[in-house]
């Protein structure tokens, strides 16, 4: 069965997210890397930094996955919103690798009518100016619902993202199941030919986490609405199919629903049980 967990707060430490997820039966998590609307940070000392790596080590945590701000958008056409967000990748990268966390996902970003060739362009020189060949952490796009002008939607983007910078070997991807349902790819009734697709055009192998959430919007919608397990247009019985496909079972699951931590751990529970209910979105 796959390793699962929730995106946690790390208002109180990273020790503190790690126990608060053991709490709710939780074996892995997500962070923000810093302010998910914002820029500012916390640096760890080395004692926290220790102290969360023990925590994690003693525990058999699965692959913690840090998720960069919102704010960054490495396809941006305006000159100080795409250097902020190309400050931000470097510096994300260097501070999660020194947390030995080992998968850093980003929205590739929005070209905001500069043209998805021209965004890509840009997201690609941004990496590379990023990206350090001996670092061990991986840098992974997210799967898209395509709203607006962003980039991401097709997997066909996402390869051509990760064939053009200079180093392919450090870019995986993270699929998102509400995204992707929403772009156009039909989890409901063809979920094998969805993950033929992908293995098609990226490789399954390079897949190393999935956001797990349902679909408050309809198939097809391009809009970015997670619901609850169960409580969407995907439905129980296709997140269940998802949680237990059996190309999926070495991949961490990381839910983004709409609940608490209570909330979180009920979803959690239900999961292993494979009794997925169908509930009412929130």
């Amino acid at each position: 069965m796959p390793k699962i967990g929730a995106h946690m707060s790390i208002a109180k430490g990273l020790e503190f997210a790690v126990k608060s997820s053991l709490k709710i039966q939780a074996d892995t998590m997500q962070i923000f890397s810093r302010n998910p609307r914002g820029s500012t940070y916390k640096n760890y000392s080395e004692k926290e930094i220790e102290d969360f790596l023990h925590c994690c080590e003693v525990n058999e945590f699965g692959l913690i996955l840090a998720h960069a701000p919102y704010t960054m958008n490495l396809a941006a056409s305006k000159p100080e919103v795409y250097e902020f967000g190309c400050q931000v990748i470097r510096e994300e990268l260097k501070r999660m690798e020194a947390l030995k966390i080992p998968n850093l996902v980003f929205h590739p970003g929005s070209h905001t009518g500069g043209g998805k060739k021209a965004g890509i362009k840009r997201i690609v020189k941004a990496l590379d100016q990023a990206i350090d060949p001996d670092q061990k952490i991986m840098v992974l796009l997210e799967t898209m619902s395509g709203k607006g002008t962003e980039i991401g939607s097709a997997f066909e983007e996402l390869r051509e993202i990760k064939e053009s910078v200079r180093y392919p070997e450090k870019i995986g991807i993270c699929l998102d199941t509400c995204h992707v349902f929403a772009a156009g790819y039909d989890l409901v009734h063809d979920l094998d030919g969805v993950l033929e697709e992908f293995d098609r055009v990226i490789g399954l192998s390079w897949l190393r986490g999935i956001h797990f959430n349902d679909s408050l919007e309809p198939f097809g919608s391009h809009k970015d609405r997670h619901a609850v397990i169960g409580g969407g247009r995907i439905g129980a019985e296709t997140m269940e199919r998802i949680f237990t496909h059996p190309l999926l079972q070495r991949l961490p699951f990381y839910l983004e629903t709409p609940l608490d931590d209570a909330g979180h751990g009920e979803e959690i529970r239900r999961l292993r049980a494979h009794d997925v209910k169908t509930r009412k979105p929130c």
